[in-house]
């Protein structure tokens, strides 16, 4: 991994979704962003940050552009990582509902449903408390979200949404790996994205 300063390089998954929102919001929590479409790339980023938009075509694309391998090998390495909704079903390791050629980064010990919520009429907000960004509400977003049916140990439930009498979790943590259902880019509050920067500044 390249060394890592107080301004670390994070790069943002820019095959498909919505990039330049987490651009922003990263270089608001004071990290320096750059898009990656490239391997050379993704050899050159501290973390990364692998936005919402839609799963299916995510995969497709990062396959066309011959990021699959490399974006492993990283994640694999040790790379911290965050994914926002379609970003979480591309760190999970398990899909329900998925397409049948469909593949994953994979990484977080989790089965993941997409489009769990419903479609996008469906979309909502929701004020979730999460510790690790302090005792103010965040303010969620959810667009065709995903949730998670189940975890592995090692995984930590940071956040769930109560759902027809059943919890399902909607942000998680793995070592260097977070993901959520919704779209903080979207909000104007940038802490999960500065809770991200700082978890890259210390691996």
């Amino acid at each position: 991994m390249p060394g890592v300063s107080a301004q670390p390089t994070i790069g943002v998954l820019a095959v498909q979704g919505d990039v330049r929102e987490h651009v922003q919001a990263l270089q608001l929590a004071g990290a320096r962003a750059i898009a990656v479409r490239r391997p050379s790339e993704v050899e050159a980023v501290d973390g990364l940050v692998i936005p919402g938009g839609e799963s299916t075509t995510m995969d497709k694309l990062v396959r066309i552009f011959d990021l699959h391998e490399p974006l492993v090998a990283r994640l694999q390495d040790g790379l911290p990582a965050y994914g926002s909704c379609a970003g979480m079903i591309m760190l999970a390791d398990r899909i329900l509902d998925g397409h049948r050629d469909q593949q994953t980064l994979g990484g977080l010990d989790i089965t993941v449903r997409r489009n769990a919520f419903g479609r996008q009429v469906d979309s909502f907000e929701e004020d979730l408390r999460i510790r690790e960004l302090g005792p103010e509400p965040v303010r969620a977003v959810f667009i065709r979200a995903p949730w998670v049916e189940d975890v592995g140990d090692a995984v930590q439930v940071l956040a769930s949404v109560r759902v027809e009498g059943a919890d399902h979790p909607v942000a998680v943590r793995q070592g260097n790996l977070v993901a959520t259902s919704f779209h903080p880019e979207v909000t104007g509050d940038h802490r999960v994205h500065a809770w991200f920067t700082d978890l890259v500044r210390r691996a």
